[in-house]
């Protein structure tokens, strides 16, 4: 082997490290970007400078007060992969102060993540109403899950989700996270690869607000940074005191579907980014879901 085709075969694999580097860590972004947040959370209160998220001048009230209220699922003393509490208050419904025009644009821009061989095509652009509900119905392996979409909330998302369900990407695919500890209680679904960094090959704009909360029961877009939503999507089973405003709220799910999550969440996790944050011990499949205006 001459020395010139040597350092091309070291150069190659170098190359091939590298990418494979670059594709663990945007596999990464997605689960760990709600993560981030909780843990930043917890930092600013720990050196004792208090931030005030949410006194723009909207005067959105916050939503998410009820999830912390004093009745919660009895505290365990087992391991960190289960929680040690859950709030059992229906947090309030997400709503904007200032209601948003009565139509408007919705972009959905081509992507090249992994649809898990689920090929669907985007929705049209252009002008969407703002207000509105739809009712969802996740046919699942632990029951059947409620949710109510609110075009009033989040337009652009509720388009996106119920064209997804309309071209059946959820059946058939695996909530592939959840959460377990204090300031992050959640089962994120929607990513037919099961990797965490699946999607439906486009993206669009978030739909927050300075003021927006999240508690139990909230349903909410997971993204890996602004404007990067898609498919994936979490359900707020407990508290979710350590998220900032960034994650695009478009609904809720009804209390008997939160019960069915629960005992998903006391089953515990099987750690992968950190002991409260892996794979769901009690598997969650969604075998068909059904939409309905």
């Amino acid at each position: 082997m001459s020395k010139k085709t040597h350092q091309q075969q070291l150069a190659a694999r170098k190359a091939k490290r590298q990418a494979e580097r670059a594709a663990e860590h945007a596999r990464q972004r997605r689960n760990l970007a709600i993560t981030i947040t909780a843990i930043v959370a917890v930092v600013v209160v720990v050196v004792g400078v208090f931030v005030v998220i949410g006194t723009g001048n909207d005067g959105d009230t916050p939503t998410a007060g009820a999830s912390t209220a004093p009745t919660e699922l009895p505290a365990s003393a087992g391991p960190d992969n289960k929680p040690k509490s859950i709030p059992t208050a229906l947090a309030a419904a997400p709503k904007r102060a200032t209601p948003l025009p009565a139509e408007v644009s919705c972009t959905y821009k081509k992507g090249s993540e992994d649809s898990g061989g689920k090929k669907v095509d985007p929705p049209a652009d252009g002008k969407v109403k703002a207000s509105g509900t739809s009712n969802v119905s996740l046919n699942t392996s632990i029951g059947d899950l409620q949710l109510k979409l609110d075009s009033a909330l989040a337009p652009c998302a509720v388009k996106s989700f119920v064209s997804l369900v309309g071209q059946k990407y959820f059946d058939g695919t695996k909530c592939h996270r959840l959460t377990v500890g204090e300031g992050l209680q959640v089962l994120q679904c929607g990513d037919p690869s099961g990797t965490g960094s699946g999607g439906p090959g486009y993206s669009f704009a978030d739909e927050v607000f300075p003021t927006l909360k999240y508690g139990r029961g909230v349903l909410a877009m997971a993204n890996s940074g602004p404007n990067t939503n898609g498919s994936q999507f979490f359900i707020v089973y407990g508290d979710a005191s350590g998220l900032g405003p960034q994650y695009t709220a478009f609904g809720t799910i009804d209390e008997p579907s939160l019960k069915l999550i629960d005992k998903v969440a006391q089953a515990g996790v099987t750690p992968q980014q950190g002991p409260t944050d892996g794979t769901p011990i009690t598997p969650v499949e969604i075998k068909t879901a059904t939409s309905a205006a």
